[in-house]
């Protein structure tokens, strides 16, 4: 595995996620920003944040397995939610959670969230892009 996630002393412990990542692989993977489409571009969970993210998270794991990676090998995330506050933090939470469930990840490695004005089209609420290594 060429991705080692660290919770350095000194910095907050997160259930979610880890702080660092320490990448010594080879190959780098960069996944364009996935958002709630499935396999025919209908999107998932309208309206829904948490089926979103659940849905953004589960298409991240579908790129990464057609190139021979996993989870394992993402040493970052970026999310962005459209009109982000703290209040929806819970369904953030609750979608990664359900995905990451799925998928047999946990924790997920570090990550960026940021909050936007709008996506590429004005029904999905969320995207997610990574980037990973493999040997």
């Amino acid at each position: 595995m060429a991705i080692t996630l660290v919770d350095p002393s000194g910095l907050p412990k997160i259930d979610v996620y880890r702080q660092v990542s320490i990448a010594t692989g080879s190959k780098l993977i960069f996944i364009a920003g996935q958002v709630a489409w499935d396999a025919d571009g209908v999107t998932v969970g309208e309206g829904d944040l948490a089926a979103q993210v659940e849905q953004c998270y589960l298409n991240i794991g579908t790129a990464l397995a057609e190139v021979g990676a996993s989870f394992d090998d993402v040493a970052k995330l970026t999310v962005y939610v459209v009109d982000w506050t703290p209040e929806k933090m819970p369904l953030f939470l609750e979608g990664v959670t359900r995905a990451t469930a799925k998928l047999g990840v946990t924790p997920v490695p570090p990550g960026t969230l940021l909050g936007v004005a709008a996506l590429d089209v004005p029904n999905h609420l969320v995207e997610v892009e990574a980037t990973a290594i493999i040997d």
